[in-house]
This record gives structure tokens, sequence and C-alpha cells, in this order.
């Protein structure tokens, strides 16, 4: 599952793919759920997670900002507290919240790395990536950090500055929701970049059809991984375009290649 070296701005290892919110197959086994991340160690999967820093100052593995679409609840999870939290239970499972810890403590000794996106909510980046900082000082597995929200970079950087940093990207020019032009432009081209200095762009793979936007993301020097594959023939193309693949609901020990 490794890949060799990427020889980029410093020299670490990526996996050569991640299971996408840990190996989740739902509705039985959640995405960023302990289930989801036992079943990516029993098949050998490095895992990419998202991370957010909640009201109490626990840090917590799940993806949106907003908790209705994976607990039935509304409202944001940066307004919680962990005891709240744990009474929560994900997509009808059994499942709860998992906290950052737990986590970090299935993968420690495993082996296998992980991906983790920072997620920036109400402008906590530098509380935030701090905190993760603080937590990843004293781990003893291998991980990259990536993160939509390039001052979450910067901030991650002045904590840990051998860690490899991702820029999260996207061709935002198919927004379409009142977005300025010019900030649409600024990090369409990745032009943060040149401050945030990001080891790796990890971008959305249906994009790469622009060709504007696979200009910006093939740039020299840059590695690059790509989100979310869902099918061994876009998994195929990642890694053919020199990307680390990011992916769901396939197994790419099962993708033929003949």
């Amino acid at each position: 599952m490794f890949a060799k070296k990427v020889r980029m701005k410093k020299e670490y290892e990526l996996a050569r793919a991640y299971a996408h919110r840990g190996y989740h197959c739902k509705p039985e086994i959640p995405e960023n759920s302990m289930a989801a991340f036992r079943r990516a160690l029993e098949h050998g999967m490095a895992s990419e997670l998202d991370v957010h820093l909640i009201h109490d100052g626990t840090l917590v593995v799940f993806h949106d900002d907003d908790l209705k679409r994976e607990t039935g609840v509304k409202g944001s999870i940066e307004s919680y507290d962990y005891e709240s939290l744990s009474k929560l239970r994900l997509e009808g499972t059994g499942e709860k919240i998992p906290t950052f810890d737990e986590v970090l403590e299935l993968y420690e000794d495993s082996g296998l790395p992980l991906l983790i996106e920072l997620k920036v909510v109400n402008r906590n980046h530098k509380e935030l990536a701090k905190a993760v900082a603080d937590r990843l000082k004293t781990y003893k597995g291998a991980f990259a950090i990536q993160s939509f929200y390039p001052r979450a970079i910067m901030e991650f950087r002045k904590q840990m500055p051998t860690v490899a940093l991702g820029q999260l990207s996207k061709n935002y020019f198919n927004r379409g929701d009142g977005m300025l032009k010019t900030r649409i432009a600024i990090i369409a081209n990745l032009l943060f970049n040149r401050i945030a200095k990001p080891d790796f762009v990890s971008y959305k793979q249906k994009d790469r059809s622009s060709k504007s936007f696979r200009r910006t993301i093939d740039r020299k020097g840059l590695g690059k991984a790509a989100w979310t594959i869902r099918t061994p023939e876009a998994y195929k193309e990642a890694l053919k375009s020199g990307s680390v693949a990011i992916f769901e609901n396939f197994n790419p020990d099962d993708v033929s290649w003949d």
C-alpha cells in the first residue's frame, strides 16, 4: 500500500492510497467511525480522516460542521462538548463520534499512515492547528496534514515544521454561489501556495478535466493526492497521473491492471 518516497520540498512517505473517512460501508459502517477505521486496519489500509475542535477543547473525528447529515440532530458540532456529542449516534447505527485520541490509539502501532484534514470553522485555525499539533507531537505513527484553509497549514507548520502539509483544492469556478471572482481566482489557482507553501496539493479528481485547473495542480515540485476516488477506473487514472488516491466504495487490492 505504500508509495516510494515522493521527492518534494521534503522527503517523506505517503501511502499509495487512503481509505476516505476510514473504510466505511454504508449503512452498516458509517464514515469516520471507529468501525470504519478498524475495518481499514483489518484490510491493511491507510486512512484519511477529518478533525474538529469542539467547544470544550476536545478534538473529534467528523466531517461536516453541521451534525444533521450524520446524526439527525441540527446544530454546529463546534458548539457541543464531548459529553453531549457522545450521546449521539452515526447514521442510525450504534457508532458514536470518535475522539481524535481514539483513532490515533487504534492506528499508532499499525505501521499504517494517516492523512488528517484540519476542519476550520469560524476562523479557529490557530486554535485547531495548535491542538492537533500538541497531540501529534507524542504520536509515534506516520501522518500528513491537509486543509482547505491555507492559514491552518501555515499555523501547523509553526508547530511542527517537518510534517508534510497538503493544500486541499477544487475547481471553484464551478461554484456559482456568489463568491467574488477575484477570490475564486485566488483560490482556484492556488495563489495562496506562495504563502502557505504546501508540500502537496490534494485536489478533486473530477476537476482534472479542466485544462486550467490541471495546469495548476501539475506544477513542478508539488506532490498530488486525488479525492474522492469511487471506481477502479478512477483509481487507476489517479495513480497513472502520479497522484495518491483517496478512495471509497471499493478495495484497491481488487483492482485489475490487465
